[in-house]
């Protein structure tokens, strides 16, 4: 008799969940084939995984949302996350050396801006699934 571990799965030995189509269909009904998906250069992944560090403080996914809404300075970004303006400037370090945000500045502030919207999307989406998980 088959045993299902907590998730439902089946803890069968013979059952292999990467390779057995069914298993693949009942968790990815939206996919098709078994293609493997295309080999990346190791410097690409390499830098995808900065990027995503770079994103994972929670000051520094607030700062993304912040100015997917709209360019703001230091002191904005201060009033709307109530953190401490050494921490925003961190924070800020941080997102402009993985080229996340730029800084343009205007007399004696420094405006900063997502450098794409792309960028925006991964935290937005990150978000979102979490808030569906907890719902």
């Amino acid at each position: 008799m088959l045993e299902e571990s907590a998730a439902g799965v089946s803890t069968d030995p013979a059952v292999d969940p990467a390779t057995d189509p069914a298993v693949q269909q009942e968790h990815s009904p939206a996919r098709t084939g078994n293609e493997p998906a295309p080999a990346r250069p190791p410097a690409t992944l390499t830098a995808a995984g900065d990027l995503l560090r770079a994103l994972a403080a929670p000051v520094r996914i607030s700062i993304v949302l912040q100015l997917r809404e709209s360019d703001r300075c230091v002191h904005e970004l201060v009033d709307a996350l109530g953190v401490a303006q050494p921490l925003i400037s961190q924070h800020l370090r941080v997102l402009k050396s993985a080229g996340v945000v730029y800084g343009e500045r205007h007399g004696r502030e420094v405006v900063y801006r997502l450098v794409d919207e792309h960028l925006s999307h991964i935290v937005v989406d990150a978000v979102t699934h979490v808030e569906e998980a907890h719902a």
